[in-house]
């Protein structure tokens, strides 16, 4: 049983004397009865949209590309917006990444809100049967650090950083090195090393002594990215 700590109380950003991130606006159409309110996140090329509706329940997904939005009809939409580079979905709220810091927010917002309300009112699924599964959920193959570590990130960490728009998989555990993924607005963001060592890793340590660091690790599309983007 985990033992209650007082890091727990703060987000992993206002561990790095970061300020909270409160609902900056509210989009309201009156024809669907629909709010969705729009919450900055520390990643300045991210903004969270909280339609007021369940999105993915209990799970998240990322897409970083829309090729890896075949499985979700909404994610294809708001892909088709120009300067929507990446989508993140949370149990109850929607990441939009811009492309750059150049293009204006303001010059987006109406197109995602629009996207967002004409879809939920399609009565579309937000993602299809095949999609998959990027859940930290235990397996019989996970000893008994493995399945401490993944309580921990699920109870809470990942509830932390989804209110930061984004979200922390879990993607190994080797030579006391945990190996997590960053998605949604922390994928890119600048304090993402200090939400890293200064929130996730102090929290691992504290509860797990076999914990002696942690690392972020990056999928084949990432790199494929970075390399472009330095060239």
């Amino acid at each position: 049983m985990l033992k209650d700590h007082n890091v727990t109380t703060q987000s992993f950003h206002q561990l790095a004397q970061k300020k909270p991130f409160l609902p900056s606006a509210v989009w309201h159409n009156a024809v669907r009865g629909m709010f969705i309110q729009t919450q900055d996140t520390p990643n300045p090329n991210s903004l969270k949209f909280i339609p007021g509706k369940e999105v993915l329940e209990s799970r998240t997904m990322e897409f970083s590309t829309p090729a890896a939005a075949f499985c979700s009809p909404l994610a294809r939409q708001l892909f088709k917006i120009e300067g929507v580079k990446s989508i993140f979905f949370g149990p109850d709220f929607i990441t939009i990444t811009k492309e750059s810091e150049d293009l204006d927010w303001n010059l987006l917002k109406p197109d995602i809100y629009a996207t967002i309300m004409d879809f939920f009112a399609s009565g579309l699924p937000v993602v299809t049967d095949e999609a998959p599964r990027t859940d930290t959920a235990a397996s019989e193959d996970d000893d008994e650090v493995v399945l401490m570590i993944k309580e921990l990130l699920d109870t809470r960490i990942r509830p932390t950083v989804q209110e930061d728009g984004g979200d922390v998989i879990y993607k190994g555990f080797e030579d006391g090195i945990v190996q997590l993924k960053l998605q949604g607005a922390c994928t890119s963001c600048p304090s993402s090393i200090i939400t890293l060592k200064n929130g996730i890793q102090n929290m691992l340590q504290f509860y797990i002594p076999e914990v002696e660091g942690v690392e972020q690790v990056v999928d084949d599309d990432d790199d494929l990215e970075k390399e472009a983007n330095s060239t």
